[in-house]
């Protein structure tokens, strides 16, 4: 028992270490494929133990349901929105496989227990088919709180955001105080309405640090929700939160100094403000989920955007904030060029390039941290 404590303890080293690795070249294996394939191998392993009579075949069937279960969780957790201090995230999926392993290990006796049939492959449908199991079994026992939470994970692996949150909402209604739980809740609802913490999403993270001022999720996503309103020393302060929390000098420890060091960095960056509106003549001709394309270009200088937002028609009118974190290139940075001019333009297509059709609007030349800038999208492109 000792022995394979130890090993599950490595093994959670081993994927910490791999899974907050910044960058995913081409060739490697996903956080999902990773899971599968220690998956793959208990699963030898414990044909093995049942030729040689170690295990009986109700132990087997025992395990085959309780780790379908964690195969979907295992896969379901790592899965957050790209933004900035959420790339500090990933080491909390590290701990899940062993943990998992040594749970099956104190109910039947063998850390290598997992479904035979999963040996060749778990394709995405056979994912789908074991969510959708699970979400059956959920309309028939809508008191399991375990299920609900791994129901949302794994909507989430899926990326149908808007499911996994109605999920973590149901969860959530049974475990109104599980810190954990509300984080997961909200970096789904984040992802549901567009990528963004603002509003109730930031309220649930919120929350869950009044319960858990320590929770490593809540404080990296409300540390993201800071930098998406550009209030940089809160971010800063949130993420430094973070850091007696992991193992100094370590690779999430690294991750999460970047994040703080990025906040600082943007401390004195130039940000030009304003407001976008539709014209109530174009109205008609624009659909509440058509793309809105936001940005600066220099008045005099290169064509390229220095910043550029995405939204929706239905977020009209909207204020907006750019800065160089919305920069395209780094030597294209709103900073770098004194005057710029700031265009919106609805996109039928969902294309950045404009297309015939395509609405649009543009300011004068302004200063690039000017404040009250308003653009009125008033014109059709011919």
């Amino acid at each position: 028992m000792i022995l394979f404590a130890a090993l599950a303890t490595v093994l959670a080293g081993l994927l910490i270490a791999w899974l907050l690795w910044p960058r995913r070249a081409r060739g490697e294996v996903s956080a999902r494929d990773a899971n599968i394939a220690i998956y793959r191998d208990q699963q030898s392993e414990l044909d093995a133990d049942l030729a040689a009579g170690k295990i009986t075949a109700d132990d087997q069937q025992r395990a085959r349901r309780e780790l379908e279960r964690r195969l979907l969780d295992d896969i379901g957790v790592g899965e957050s929105a790209a933004a900035p201090g959420r790339r500090a995230l990933p080491w909390v999926a590290g701990v899940s496989i062993p943990v998992a392993a040594l749970a099956v290990y104190l109910v039947v006796g063998s850390p290598r227990m997992i479904d035979r049939e999963a040996e060749h492959a778990v394709t995405m449908q056979q994912l789908e088919s074991m969510v959708a199991r699970l979400a059956a079994k959920l309309r028939d026992n809508p008191d399991d709180l375990d299920g609900w939470k791994m129901l949302g994970r794994s909507y989430t692996a899926m990326r149908r955001f808007p499911e996994a949150a109605d999920a973590y909402a149901r969860a959530a209604t049974r475990a109104p105080r599980d810190p954990q739980l509300l984080a997961d809740f909200a970096d789904a609802l984040a992802m549901a309405r567009g990528q963004t913490m603002q509003g109730e999403p930031e309220k649930l993270v919120l929350r869950a640090l009044e319960i858990d001022p320590n929770n490593l999720k809540a404080l990296a996503l409300a540390g993201t929700a800071a930098f998406e309103r550009k209030d940089f020393d809160g971010a800063a302060r949130l993420w430094q939160r973070m850091l007696p929390l992991v193992p100094p000098g370590g690779e999430d420890a690294r991750a999460i100094q970047g994040n703080v060091e990025e906040a600082l960095a943007m401390k004195g960056s130039k940000v030009l403000r304003g407001e976008v509106r539709l014209a109530p003549k174009l109205k008609d001709q624009a659909a509440p989920d058509d793309v809105v394309f936001i940005l600066a270009r220099a008045a005099e200088g290169p064509a390229m955007p220095l910043a550029i937002l995405k939204k929706r028609v239905r977020d009209l009118p909207l204020s907006f904030a750019l800065d160089d974190t919305l920069a395209m290139a780094p030597g294209g940075k709103l900073s770098l060029f004194p005057r710029v001019v700031v265009s919106a333009r609805v996109s039928k297509s969902g294309q950045a390039a404009p297309q015939p059709g395509d609405l649009q609007g543009a300011s004068a030349a302004v200063a690039n941290d000017a404040a009250g800038v308003r653009v009125v999208i008033d014109s059709v492109v011919r």
